[in-house]
């Protein structure tokens, strides 16, 4: 009895809805490091639209990335912004964190491993839409994100 309680619950993980300007976010709890104030950091010209400057966490300077802009949407720094540290899952020794722009305090979402996925277009970093309680949330490609960093200099 004991054993099959304990399976229902590892079924179950602890999602979190990023709200971002035109779309949320969902990501397992352990992808997110901490979120902190939004901070303005300086950013070149140069660089892509989505890159938004560095910002620093912890005594890092951490790459700060708009996923709206990512998406070719425009950036968004409302009065509720927010930036949430990820932890970067490519193995780059030179990458460990990645700081993302939000639009407000993430939430918690209990997360049934039988996810509802949702046929909704998706731009090339969605992996998939699926139903959070009342709303459609994207799965972000974190991969995808560190990849850009990378192919746009940004990381070396």
């Amino acid at each position: 009895m004991h054993e099959r309680r304990h399976n229902q619950r590892s079924s179950q993980l602890t999602g979190l809805l990023l709200p971002l300007a035109d779309r949320n976010l969902i990501l397992p709890n352990v992808a997110v490091a901490e979120l902190i104030d939004y901070q303005a950091s300086a950013f070149d010209l140069d660089t892509p639209p989505w890159y938004l400057g560095k910002v620093t966490w912890r005594e890092r300077q951490i790459p700060l990335l708009s996923f709206e802009s990512a998406c070719g949407q425009k950036i968004v720094i409302g009065e509720r912004a927010r930036i949430v540290i990820l932890n970067a899952l490519g193995g780059l020794p030179e990458l460990k964190f990645i700081a993302l722009l939000v639009q407000g305090i993430p939430r918690s979402y209990k997360l049934d491993s039988q996810l509802s996925y949702v046929d909704v277009p998706l731009c090339a970093l969605e992996q998939a839409a699926v139903q959070v309680g009342e709303q459609v949330a994207k799965v972000p490609d974190l991969l995808g994100l560190e990849r850009l960093l990378v192919e746009a200099g940004l990381v070396h």
